[in-house]
């Protein structure tokens, strides 16, 4: 009888293992692509924590801050030119999207002209992406070193209300606008996305200081890949740590949980 409890114990622990290594590769394949999560639940010395894994945390310039709002918890808040940047400097070559990207946020903001969600500029003065909330319109746009890849301008926005963004692309595959999971737009595209942003890149203020973003924001996530429009609206729906599972560290939750119960 031990030996067959033995037998029995060794087939589940094996069992058990290659489980978990299949949900590890699974989901890892969901999340490696993933080079920007600013989730603002936190902000120390007016740093904001990047919780893609990845360590490029963003540092507050002027009036922003993080507060609690009764809808999403924590966010931030963008007043008076307030923005956060990015040291480019650090962030590997490797990581800047290249043949795709894609970026999301939710943003609740208040009319005030064009606002910049998130931008970047190449050391020879090309902006290289334009997700921006206009008065009649959004905005998403990204520049390869020959010019621009599309311009896309969709959809019809609401203030003063939580709305969900989502600008995706992938070179061959082409460009999609979703506003609360529902696509508002697409272009075709088959160019590679400029990655030099040797003069920064910036959330909420365009690096020449202009279109600043006025209200909050919250979950903004940055990928190097064009995401599929099931896992733009898992994400709208979900929100991006159930959407994770695999937490940014690489450790499992709650599935690890469901395994074990």
């Amino acid at each position: 009888k031990k030996e067959i409890k033995l037998m029995v114990l060794g087939r589940f622990i094996v069992i058990v293992s290659l489980i978990t290594t299949i949900i590890n590769a699974t989901f890892a394949k969901d999340v490696e692509d993933l080079i920007l999560y600013f989730d603002y639940e936190e902000e120390k010395g007016g740093i904001i924590s990047d919780q893609s894994g990845r360590n490029y945390d963003g540092k507050i310039n002027g009036n922003v801050k993080v507060t609690e709002d009764g809808e999403r918890g924590n966010v931030a808040e963008f007043k008076a030119n307030g923005f956060i940047s990015l040291d480019v400097e650090s962030i590997a070559e490797d990581d800047l999207p290249l043949n795709g990207m894609s970026v999301l946020a939710w943003f609740n903001v208040e009319n005030a002209g064009d606002q910049a969600i998130f931008n970047a500029r190449s050391a020879d003065g090309t902006w290289l992406i334009h997700p921006e909330v206009r008065p009649a319109i959004y905005r998403w746009l990204l520049r390869s070193k020959a010019g621009t890849i599309f311009d896309m301008r969709a959809g019809k926005p609401t203030f003063g209300k939580w709305t969900h963004f989502a600008g995706t692309y992938q070179k061959g595959e082409g460009a999609v606008l979703y506003i609360n999971g529902v696509e508002v737009g697409n272009m075709p595209g088959n160019q590679e996305i400029s990655n030099n942003w040797d003069q920064g890149a910036r959330v909420g203020l365009n690096i020449d200081d202009a279109r600043p973003f006025k209200g909050k924001m919250d979950e903004l996530n940055i990928w190097k890949r064009g995401l599929t429009q099931d896992e733009v609206k898992e994400i709208f729906k979900t929100g991006m740590k159930e959407f994770l599972a695999v937490q940014p560290n690489g450790k499992l939750a709650s599935y690890w949980a469901d395994i074990k119960n």
